[in-house]
Formats: C-alpha cells, sequence, structure tokens
C-alpha cells in the first residue's frame, strides 16, 4: 500500500504542489526519503522517528520509503516534517489515507511530537485557496493561514491532538483570522541630515514623474496585495511574529 499526502515546495513566493508517497514493504529495515530532498528534509526522519517515538509509536521494522514527487523538483525546508509524519501513519495504519485527501499539510516537528512554527505558510494557504483543499500546519500560525479566505484550516498543537480529530476522538478549534493593524509611520524624507544632492535628486524624480519613486498619493493596498508583501516579509524574517500590517492611505 502506498499512502499520499499533499504538501508544497515554495518557489520564491510561489508554491508548486507535492505528493508525500509512503510505502512500507517487506525487506530489511530501513528509513529513505527520495525526491531531491536537502539536508533538512532527509533529517525530517530524525524527527519525524522521534514524534512518533514520543507518541508511544514505533516504526515497523519493514522497508520505508518516502518518495516526494514530481521528484525533479529540488525540495528544501522543514516543512515537509508533518506530511511525512502522515503519510507514514497513514501507510501503518494508524490513520486513514483518505481523510488526508482533501488537504495540504506543512509544518516542522519537534522531537516530542509538538507541530512547530515553518516558514511559508500563507504561501501554502493562498495555493491551498486556489486548489479550494483545506491547509494543515502549526497552531502558532493557524490566525496567519485564515488570511486567505475561505481556506479550511487545522491548526494542531502536536501529532497527538492532530490525530485525534482525524479519528474523531476531539475536535480541535477553528482558528480566528489573524489581526490587522496599520503599518507604523516610515522615516520622513526631511528626517535626513546633509546629502542635500542625494535629497534634491529624489525631489526631482518625485516632481518629474520620472521612475525613481511614484508621484502622487499612493492608494490603500488591495488585500491581495497586501498578502504579497506580507509573503515578501516572510520570506526575509523567515515567518510573521505579528499581525498583518496595512499601509493606510497617506491622502486620508
Amino acid at each position: 500500500m502506498v499512502a499520499l499526502v499533499k504538501t508544497v515546495a515554495y518557489l520564491g513566493l510561489e508554491a508548486r504542489a507535492v505528493e508525500v508517497q509512503c510505502q512500507v514493504a517487506p525487506g530489511l529495515p530501513r528509513f529513505s526519503i527520495v525526491g531531491l530532498p536537502d539536508k533538512a528534509v532527509s533529517e525530517s526522519r530524525e524527527r519525524v522517528q522521534a514524534a512518533l517515538s514520543a507518541m508511544g509509536l514505533s516504526l515497523p521494522p519493514k522497508r520505508i520509503t518516502i518518495n516526494l514527487s514530481p521528484a525533479d523538483l529540488p525540495k528544501d525546508g522543514s516543512h515537509y516534517d508533518l506530511p511525512i509524519a502522515l503519510a507514514l501513519l497513514a501507510a501503518m495504519g494508524v490513520t486513514d489515507a483518505e481523510q488526508l485527501g482533501d488537504w495540504i499539510a506543512v509544518g516542522e516537528l519537534s522531537l516530542d511530537g509538538r507541530v512547530v512554527p515553518s516558514p511559508g505558510v500563507l504561501i501554502a494557504a493562498l495555493h491551498a485557496s486556489t486548489l479550494e483543499t483545506g491547509l494543515i500546519c502549526p497552531e502558532a500560525q493557524g490566525s496567519e493561514a485564515k488570511w486567505a479566505s475561505g481556506v479550511p484550516v487545522l491548526a494542531p498543537r502536536d501529532l497527538s491532538a492532530l490525530l485525534g480529530h482525524l479519528k474523531g476522538s476531539q475536535v480541535l478549534p477553528d482558528p480566528s483570522r489573524g489581526a490587522v493593524e496599520n503599518a507604523p509611520n516610515a522615516p520622513d524624507l526631511r528626517q535626513v541630515k546633509g546629502q542635500e544632492t542625494a535629497k534634491r535628486a529624489l525631489e526631482t524624480a518625485a516632481a518629474g514623474g520620472h521612475n525613481l519613486l511614484t508621484l502622487g498619493t499612493s492608494r490603500p493596498l488591495q488585500e491581495l496585495a497586501e498578502f504579497e508583501a506580507e509573503l515578501i516579509k516572510e520570506l526575509w524574517r523567515r515567518y510573521p511574529k505579528g499581525p498583518l500590517q496595512r499601509y493606510p492611505n497617506k491622502g486620508s
């Protein structure tokens, strides 16, 4: 039996669909990950094995193969931990693989089974929105994932809580959408001391409508543009640590 779980690969500000395939077959005990994984993905087997051990589960004494498809697409990042663990649990018969068919999973696992934040959750949520599927992500990033309108989100604290939800023994709360706050005011050109020639060049470009600066009052960003700005900040600081920032209309 081959168990399948959906996840994504990050390419800049875009997400590409990746299928995590797990096969548990007779043979010498071995746990291998193929499909162009980087060092962080290759180390997933250690984190996954430790997380399952923390739940009281042990790997079967068989040959375990994880394939990240498409195999010609490089895979990097720790967010593959959770989908690999879910595919393995489905192949072991611990959870139903069909229940996972409508979900994309991202998240790093700690050694005690907690699902901890990983970069790119908002990118994955927007990708899930386009596919009309749900997203499974770390509890700390559930409110961030809800910024993508209409996406069902499961945000478990740990792997045990997620399995309990899938089995119906407990219900994970629906995370609320993250707060939105106005971005702080940026420094004003008047605060720059010296650099008269550079300031004159900026003023001339603004007055003449040249490409150096935008002339006139900027419009408030549309929701999609706000998401794109947040994605860029997420790549810069690894993952958001606060509410989404909205840039107000300077002319209001």
